[in-house]
């Protein structure tokens, strides 16, 4: 408890030592995301629109060639070229084809044998081509080949001619041969390569775009924890104690909440801290104070008769074993704001444990004349710190005797389900006010100070037992009516489980 300025002295110094970190981390990783967002797009764009001309003008290209060579293929037919290449016209037109698209043509009979070649390396050979012969069929193709910059087309020489007579004539197209015509895709990737490096340079430009618009708003989304962290700076300096409020966006919002919550807490708990040191001091100092009061007056008087001496020393006595039971009981406390490892888990028997507290404070009730009631429900078998099990029913039952009126009772009832177990200490004693039961719970709370003092307590014993309870993850609930009696329940697991 006397640490927590310490604690958050040091948890606000590691706070100020990474802050900066983090910061440049989070604005290093907002930078990075808006960059790579806006780059992919931009690679993806200019791959999707070089690929997209290519297609298209591959299509294009193939496309005019084709319409080329079906008005070539019907003056082959009408010139009789197939039987006779010696026609200047067909010729030129072949050449003049060859060369407007700087490829080959061949002209291929049914026998497969090629009657023109533009390379002039193949005429009167016989070609056995895959291409060619479904092409004789009547299944005419093209092929694009990137690697070797060409299109390869295969279109049927066709010839309209009359089947059957005379009503039941009909006309039918006959294949008479083949062009193979490969078609030179050079100004393709020239246009191409002129279209990529101006896509490359508009790339830059944009890339250095995106990078600067990414640092800007980097910059921008990073505004609102630079305030969040002169807030934690003005806290940590002590300029200010006031809540923060960033609610520039939602996150930020929520972080400030957050953090007001746990400043919040803090200060409850430096405050808790100042009233219970403030509260030992006083609880200390007064028995000491009375100690000395009775010392001072032994020793100013003298020939003291030996029954006020005696008197004195009985009352010195008293505070001195009031100053033990109070140390006792912050200890007590201290240890249980330790961790629950010092709990010792054994299996223990309740309707045992709570019979031997009961017969152990018989003789405070009777001399109290309270009438001690115990009812057990069935047999309990509980894994729990027998010490600490036997400290808050002890308390309990002890405070119910304590507290209660001449003549009056304490019942306690244990009680189990398969989960947990339970123990009512009920009285008939003086009660509780209303307002008092949210605070007594609280180190050195008294509902009546005077009477408190009278019987000896020093505050501390419902603040150990719930300690103690807590430890066992159970729970503990309280309801009074004042002057008709006081009901504790108490419910914690048969089983322990570590955490």
């Amino acid at each position: 408890m006397c640490g927590l300025n310490g604690v958050w002295d040091i948890t606000l110094l590691k706070l100020n030592v990474h802050k900066l970190k983090f910061l440049k981390s989070l604005k290093t990783r907002i930078f990075l995301i808006l960059f790579i967002v806006g780059l992919i797009p931009c690679i993806s764009m200019r791959y999707a629109i070089l690929q997209n001309y290519e297609q298209r003008a591959v299509d294009v290209r193939t496309s005019d060639v084709t319409t080329q060579l079906r008005i070539l293929a019907n003056h082959l037919i009408t010139y009789h070229y197939l039987q006779d290449t010696s026609s200047e016209v067909i010729n030129a037109e072949i050449n003049q084809l060859s060369s407007l698209y700087d490829g080959r043509v061949m002209i291929i009979n049914n026998d497969l044998r090629i009657v023109k070649d533009t390379y002039g390396i193949s005429e009167n050979k016989t070609i056995i081509s895959e291409e060619v012969i479904r092409c004789i069929k009547g299944e005419s193709e093209s092929k694009y080949d990137k690697g070797n910059r060409y299109i390869e087309m295969t279109i049927p020489i066709t010839e309209t001619i009359n089947v059957g007579e005379g009503p039941d004539a009909e006309n039918k197209e006959q294949v008479r041969g083949v062009m193979l015509v490969s078609a030179s895709t050079d100004s393709i990737m020239i246009t191409m390569d002129i279209l990529s490096r101006k896509a490359l340079i508009v790339e830059v430009i944009v890339i250095i775009a995106i990078f600067i618009v990414s640092v800007l708003a980097a910059k921008v989304l990073i505004r609102p924890f630079e305030k969040i962290t002169e807030a934690l700076n003005e806290a940590q300096e002590g300029y200010t104690d006031t809540p923060i409020s960033v609610t520039d966006c939602l996150e930020t919002e929520h972080i400030g909440d957050a953090f007001n919550r746990v400043l919040g807490r803090m200060k409850m708990l430096d405050d808790s801290r100042q009233e219970f040191v403030s509260n030992v001091s006083h609880e200390l100092k007064t028995p000491i104070t009375s100690m000395k009061v009775l010392a001072d007056s032994l020793i100013s008087q003298k020939d003291v008769p030996i029954e006020v001496y005696q008197e004195f020393m009985e009352d010195i006595t008293k505070e001195v074993e009031r100053e033990d039971k109070i140390i006792t009981d912050l200890l007590s406390l201290v240890k249980m704001d330790r961790t629950a490892a010092d709990l010792s888990i054994t299996e223990v028997d309740m309707n045992v444990l709570v019979e031997l507290i009961m017969r152990r404070l018989r003789p405070i009730a009777q001399k109290r004349d309270v009438e001690l009631v115990y009812e057990s429900i069935r047999p309990v078998m509980a894994a729990v710190d027998e010490v600490k099990m036997t400290m808050i029913f002890s308390n309990l039952v002890e405070n119910a005797i304590k507290y209660n009126k001449e003549h009056g009772w304490v019942k306690v009832t244990l009680d189990a389900d398969h989960q947990f177990f339970t123990v009512i200490v009920a009285d008939s004693g003086l009660g509780i006010p209303k307002e008092s039961l949210d605070h007594i719970y609280e180190r050195f709370y008294r509902v009546d100070k005077s009477r408190s003092r009278e019987i000896g307590g020093t505050g501390l014993g419902l603040a150990i037992t719930r300690s103690a309870i807590i430890m066992h993850r159970g729970s503990i609930r309280v309801e009074s009516i004042e002057g008709e009696g006081t009901t504790f329940t108490v419910r914690i697991p048969l089983t322990y489980i570590a955490v």
